[in-house]
């Protein structure tokens, strides 16, 4: 979502759409006539793309935690041998989805309940995978930080990374770049605070 360049199709326009509005009142406050007058098709027009309200929150829900680890194990295939800068490429990449999909951080929060089974339990296995690949990189940043400990300080970064809904209005906080600066420093200082922590 966020590292596309190129023009959005139509579906992506749908999702987007979704997203900001399933956030901003809930999926059961929104119908698929707002949904499609959002990117300007009527709301039956939604069922050429999606069956129904469900498969879109499917779609993205399963599709940001795809996203998010095919992100990471890419991160992963590139590196150029140091943990550290590794590290620093991880917490980025999460960054970015942070700062541009924070619609999706919501929406995971408030309706992965609302999943069938099957599609939430493959978004669980999909971001416990995620949760891993960074678990190892820590690990081999701060050796002497055990498996448990990693994964606690993993999560609790996730944490402070993903409350970037919750931080006012875009108004009120530095500029993009400024904000990925600042929860860049403070991802890594929780780290540091972690493997000093032992």
């Amino acid at each position: 979502m966020a590292t596309r360049t190129d023009a959005p199709t139509r579906r992506e326009q749908i999702l987007k759409e979704a997203a900001r509005l399933f956030a901003e009142r809930g999926f059961h406050g929104v119908g698929v006539d707002e949904i499609g007058a959002a990117v300007g098709i009527s709301g039956p027009g939604l069922y050429r793309h999606f069956p129904g309200k469900d498969a879109m929150l499917a779609e993205l829900l399963v599709g940001i935690s795809g996203q998010l680890l095919t992100g990471g194990k890419r991160r992963v295939a590139e590196a150029d041998g140091s943990p550290a800068a590794l590290l620093d490429s991880l917490i980025e990449g999460h960054i970015d989805f942070a700062l541009d999909d924070r619609p999706l951080i919501t929406l995971h929060d408030r309706e992965l309940d609302r999943l069938r089974d099957s599609d939430r339990k493959l978004v669980r296995q999909l971001q416990r995978q995620y949760v891993e690949l960074w678990v190892e990189v820590v690990r081999e940043v701060a050796p002497d930080l055990t498996e448990p400990a990693a994964r606690a300080a993993v999560h609790a970064v996730f944490g402070l990374l993903n409350s970037t809904p919750h931080l006012g209005r875009p108004g009120a906080l530095p500029g993009r770049a400024g904000m990925a600066a600042l929860l860049h420093r403070m991802a890594r200082g929780a780290f540091e605070a972690a493997a000093a922590a032992g």
